[in-house]
């Protein structure tokens, strides 16, 4: 009798020990299956999977954790393709929230959580009272006065008022020290003009944060306030400013980094960051500069070569050469001289598309004598090609068989058709416009 009572009791203890996790999605979209991660640095390390359950316009859904799951923060992805997911601390507690899928960020609402409800509730807070000084302020700049100047203070101080009673009720939980972190830095008395404020806010947008904090290492917070203040609290339309303001911020941010794993991590994650705008000159710099400078067990070898790869069509960079063969000569692009710059078209007879399009660009280039044309075409065999080029008379013709698998157009990284590359004397990409529109204003300024 005493062995069932103790086996009853540890598996009941067993059993009691487990944490829910349970996500309701209003409304339920055509989403069936949920993804759980641990935010560790910055990566996601996947945890599991779990079925959404429709029920009437709901989606349900429920991760159950055992006990030993750790502390810290984790992301749900549900729409893969669309980059849709919702982040929450887990701190041994059981978890409920809903959510609309279609803006989770600000939709998500938590039913049960003692850690995101004080989460949610104290960046709401410290939100409104900074959006009011942040308005006080743009009023000063355009008519200063007394009234602002006080009113500022005191919503200041409300707001240094607010952070001390959240660092109180947030004792002994995660959120504590995001409370720590959380709001940014405001001057004690009010700025007097726009360019004061933003060196203000420069120099001082890391002043509450610890960058060796294991809990806002381990959560994408330091990941928002890094490419924050890179790519938006440093912005500037003037380019070669904008150039010097890059390189600074980059360094300011890597070298308040000492943990290398981390440092590695952002390393790449602004150099990809700088690669989808096609910054060719961020990505080198920070490659030669940073990434070659990391412990070889720190680099990531297959990351290099890959950015390499994409960054390969990046403006500024030559354009990767090839040759063909044209009424009996062997040309090549590298060795081209009849043009001061090129137009280099991608297209394909078996797309409509480009059928509509390229006679039209074929018209309007008619005159354009600075821009020699190069039309590459995507074919799965010869035979149309063969009777259509001949009705752009006097461009280049290139003919690349096997279409998407062509070794030429994978080197360009064509994955539609039309695609242009505009390029210079030197065959540098100088622009890659994304329409016929665009491509229309990049030619009549270069001819």
């Amino acid at each position: 009798m005493k062995k069932i009572l103790v086996l009853f009791f540890f598996i009941s203890t067993l059993s009691y020990a487990q944490y829910s996790i349970k996500g309701v999605m209003q409304p339920a979209e055509k989403f069936s299956w949920v993804l759980l991660y641990k935010i560790e640095g910055a990566k996601e390390i996947y945890v599991k999977n779990t079925q959404v359950k429709k029920e009437g316009k709901l989606g349900v859904f429920e991760f159950i954790l055992p006990s030993n799951t750790k502390v810290g923060s984790y992301r749900i992805r549900f729409a893969m393709k669309k980059n849709g997911f919702i982040e929450f601390l887990f701190n041994k507690e059981n978890i409920e929230f809903e959510f609309n899928p279609k803006d989770p960020e600000n939709t998500i609402s938590y039913k049960k959580s003692k850690e995101n409800k004080l989460f949610n509730s104290f960046f709401t807070d410290i939100s409104s009272i900074q959006f009011k000084i942040d308005s006080l302020q743009k009023v000063y700049f355009k008519k200063p006065d007394n009234i602002t100047k006080e009113s500022y203070k005191i919503w200041v101080d409300r707001l240094q008022k607010t952070k001390k009673e959240y660092l109180q009720k947030s004792q002994k939980t995660l959120v504590y020290q995001f409370v720590k972190a959380g709001d940014r830095y405001n001057s004690p008395k009010i700025l007097e003009n726009p360019e004061e404020y933003h060196s203000t806010s420069l120099d001082h947008f890391f002043d509450h944060i610890d960058f060796s904090n294991k809990v806002l290492y381990n959560s994408s917070f330091l990941i928002k306030k890094i490419l924050d203040y890179v790519f938006q609290i440093n912005y500037s339309e003037n380019i070669e400013i904008q150039k010097k303001q890059y390189r600074k911020a980059s360094k300011i941010v890597l070298n308040k980094i000492k943990e290398l794993p981390f440092k590695a991590d952002i390393i790449e994650l602004l150099i990809s960051q700088f690669a989808a705008i096609k910054n060719a000159e961020m990505v080198d710099h920070l490659l030669v500069d940073y990434f070659d400078r990391l412990p070889i067990e720190n680099q990531n070898s297959l990351f290099k070569k890959n950015i390499l790869a994409k960054m390969s069509i990046a403006i500024g960079r030559i354009a990767p050469d090839f040759s063909w063969e044209e009424n009996g000569k062997q040309l090549r692009l590298s060795e081209l001289k009849d043009g001061l710059n090129y137009l280099l078209i991608f297209y394909s007879t078996e797309c409509s598309h480009c059928l509509r399009e390229v006679p039209e660009v074929f018209e309007f280039m008619k005159g354009k004598v600075n821009t020699k044309v190069i039309a590459f075409a995507m074919e799965t065999s010869e035979k149309t090609w063969l009777n259509y080029h001949h009705k752009m008379s006097g461009w280049h013709h290139v003919l690349g068989l096997e279409k998407w698998r062509n070794p030429i157009a994978r080197a360009y990284q064509i994955n539609a058709t039309p695609s242009y590359f505009i390029l210079g004397m030197d065959k540098k990409i100088i622009s890659t416009p994304q329409s016929i529109e665009d491509l229309k204003l990049v030619l009549e300024q270069l001819n």
